[in-house]
């Protein structure tokens, strides 16, 4: 027995040296980063040739070394209906590495980040029409390329996990966060049993204004614990503790579970959503250190004794009766015209938003996050940007959702309540 224990150590030890520098790591993580963003995958729009092709990518990184995948190369397929009418066929790819502990086995720490970004467009130039692809390097092949690193990692020392790890490349994000949407609730029929999921989301571009940072949600003992735990492990590269806006991505769905979430980003730049997100910008040596603190950081939750704790917590403004409750907590939601928010996108907002000038002028697209809340009158009030894409953009979202007719207020124990809302406000430039 001890000869293999002392061999356990020496595997452990030989894993943590491996990083750190490591010429063959940044190699691999630049090769999935030349892979995601190839022009022929046109900028990965949800829905796509090009996501599909990115999502068999990962299929085939994940299978070829042993990660037991849920489905085959076309993954968890899904449909979705988007914002012009259209349905987008996407998918999700979905593999689990298993734990050691015969009982904790059965409790699952998800890792995720998602496939797509918002594409390619043609714009008219000079009298010529010309292709505008938007590659998202940053946004999110450095998700996907730590989330492959880390597996492969994570995979070939298994035998250092208590529980399983599930491994999640999520489609349709900028559709959203569709296809994590679509694991929680439909897909993975093992929720009640995750400790607690990690998203990671633009990896990229450390510097001077963007620091390796962490969110919670909600502020998260356990989760904070075995941050500072990761942190002298690894000793050479700690993440700050989010305080600011957080970024939207494929934790939301697992958060609306009441499941502890943590967001590893080092956040958000100009280039976001733009031609220019390009894979040269991408520091590497930066992004084999934060893969060598995810995967200590998966491993380390992975090994608690228990699951990670549900901090109790409430939304609440001023008494009782000003509680304020999602969408998913109250006994009937909100309605608009007798619908829900997307008839509320289709009827009001979309009929009513305008392309302000500057973005369109320069080509700026995206997805803006608006949160409002849903008065016991039905009134829209606070209204706040929570994902932002460009100044002008975000002003027209929150003008258009501010100036809607009253709403159909909640209702939770027979009485009317105040509901927050979240919803996605699509500007797209239109193909010619």
């Amino acid at each position: 027995m001890r000869k293999i224990y002392t061999l356990i150590v020496l595997l452990a030890v030989a894993t943590v040296a491996a990083w750190g520098q490591n010429p063959e790591i940044e190699a691999r993580l630049q090769s999935h980063l030349l892979a995601l963003t190839d022009p022929v995958l046109k900028g990965r729009q949800a829905g796509s040739d090009g996501e599909k092709k990115a999502a068999e990518y990962i299929y085939k990184q994940l299978n070829d070394f042993g990660v037991v995948m849920y489905d085959d190369q076309n993954g968890q397929t899904f449909s979705i209906s988007a914002v012009a009418g259209d349905t987008i066929h996407s998918r999700n790819i979905v593999g689990v590495i298993e734990g050691y502990d015969s009982t904790l086995k059965n409790e699952y720490v998800v890792i995720g980040a998602n496939i797509d970004n918002v594409g390619s467009n043609v714009l008219t130039i000079n009298g010529k029409p010309t292709l505008q692809i938007f590659p998202g390097a940053d946004a999110n092949a450095t998700g996907v390329a730590c989330l492959i690193e880390v597996a492969q990692r994570i995979a070939s020392s298994s035998f250092l996990f208590r529980r399983s790890v599930v491994v999640a490349a999520f489609g349709a994000k900028e559709q959203g966060m569709a296809g994590s949407w679509y694991f929680a609730n439909r897909a993975f029929p093992y929720m009640k049993e995750v400790s607690i999921m990690v998203d990671l989301n633009m990896l990229g571009r450390l510097g001077p204004n963007n620091y390796f940072t962490y969110y919670t949600c909600i502020p998260n003992p356990d989760i904070n614990a075995a941050v500072t735990g990761t942190s002298n492990d690894v000793g050479f590269i700690t993440p700050d503790y989010g305080t600011g806006q957080m970024i939207s991505s494929d934790y939301l769905a697992f958060y609306e579970k009441n499941i502890p979430v943590t967001l590893f980003t080092t956040g958000m730049h100009r280039d976001y959503h733009t031609v220019n997100d390009i894979e040269e910008y991408i520091d590497y040596e930066s992004m084999e250190r934060i893969c060598e603190y995810i995967y200590t950081f998966v491993r380390n939750v992975a090994n608690m004794d228990s699951k990670v704790a549900v901090p109790v917590t409430s939304d609440i403004s001023g008494n009782k009766e000003d509680n304020v409750y999602s969408v998913y907590d109250v006994d009937k939601a909100p309605e608009f015209f007798h619908g829900d928010q997307r008839t509320f996108l289709e009827r009001w907002v979309y009929d009513y938003l305008k392309y302000p000038d500057a973005p369109l002028t320069m080509g700026i697209q995206g997805q803006v996050m608006v949160e409002f809340i849903v008065e016991k009158d039905g009134s829209v009030t606070n209204v706040k940007v929570t994902k932002s894409v460009d100044e002008d953009l975000d002003a027209e979202a929150v003008r258009v959702v501010a100036a809607s007719p009253k709403w159909k207020a909640g209702v939770k124990g027979g009485q009317k309540v105040r509901v927050k809302i979240s919803i996605p406000i699509e500007f797209r430039l239109k193909r010619r």
